[in-house]
């Protein structure tokens, strides 16, 4: 069996890695009982709204700020009631730090719910199919579609952020339950972060790099904005130990996708939240910041 079999055996049984590995420290740091997080609470700000749309994500660049438009279409339209759109490409805008828009890259992933930049590229992670990451250059040229790894070949299952740090593409992999680095080059996955594991932080949203370490939305399952509970988590990036979890104050805005811009945190309210009706957030569609009080 090789290292690629043995990984992806191993996720398949939950994770029962031989104990004493590095593989098995990083599952074993993550999982509640061996938590010892420090515990805080911020506050969100809003900054300004994205470009007409629904956008599930965004990355920071020194250009500024990227932001991934998220269309649904056919099934996903008809269930929240939505008109099924006139083109199935979807955008990523580049605006300053005051929203103005400075470039647009279209590309066709679908159901955007996380994006990347790094490597002269967008990567637009897909959560409908044909699932998978997009990689596109800057002249809206698709350069590769691929699954995400240690699934089947066709379908790796949805994904709801990534990032790019020191050449290495990071996402967070629903089917994988874990925020997976990937090797953009020969795509071979490298080192994997399980979910942050609490009874009321069961979904899983952006993520972003903070010097060596990542930091995750997550949220608990509701029916409307006033019953929603957000929260950060940030993991120790060599090791997957949770480091800290952060509530948000009531009444803040929605998080959805996650970047962090000369130590500060900004995130995305999309609109679209699974289970409400669309729109409940009274912030969606706005770029904002998040502070620790």
């Amino acid at each position: 069996m090789n290292k690629r079999e043995f990984l992806a055996a191993s996720i398949g049984a939950g994770l029962t890695l031989p104990k004493g590995s590095a593989a098995f420290a990083q599952v074993s740091a993550a999982l509640p009982g061996n938590r010892r997080a420090e515990k805080r609470m911020a506050k969100t700000t809003k900054l300004f709204k994205s470009p007409q749309g629904f956008p599930n994500a965004i990355a920071a660049t020194p250009e500024g700020l990227w932001i991934g438009e998220q269309k649904l279409s056919g099934a996903q339209a008809a269930s929240y009631h939505l008109p099924e759109p006139k083109s199935l490409t979807e955008a990523a805008w580049l605006v300053d730090w005051t929203g103005k828009l400075l470039k647009t890259v279209t590309t066709p992933s679908r159901n955007t719910s996380g994006m990347a930049v790094g490597g002269g590229f967008v990567w637009m992670v897909a959560n409908a199919d044909p699932e998978g990451v997009f990689q596109v250059d800057m002249n809206s040229k698709l350069v590769s579609h691929r699954q995400i790894p240690l699934g089947p070949a066709n379908d790796g299952g949805g994904c709801h952020g990534a990032l790019w740090h020191d050449g290495k593409l990071w996402i967070a992999a629903l089917r994988l339950r874990g925020n997976l680095r990937v090797d953009p080059k020969t795509w071979e996955p490298e080192f994997m972060i399980p979910f942050y594991q609490a009874p009321d932080r069961v979904r899983y949203h952006g993520i972003a790099w903070d010097n060596g370490s990542i930091w995750q939305v997550v949220g608990n399952d509701c029916k409307r904005y006033s019953e929603y509970r957000p929260a950060l988590v940030r993991y120790d990036a060599a090791t997957g130990k949770v480091l800290e979890t952060v509530d948000f104050l009531p009444n803040s805005c929605d998080p959805h996708g996650l970047a962090m811009h000369d130590g500060k945190l900004f995130a995305c309210d999309a609109g679209i939240h699974p289970g409400w009706p669309n729109n409940d957030s009274p912030t969606a569609g706005w770029i904002f910041q998040i502070d620790f009080v």
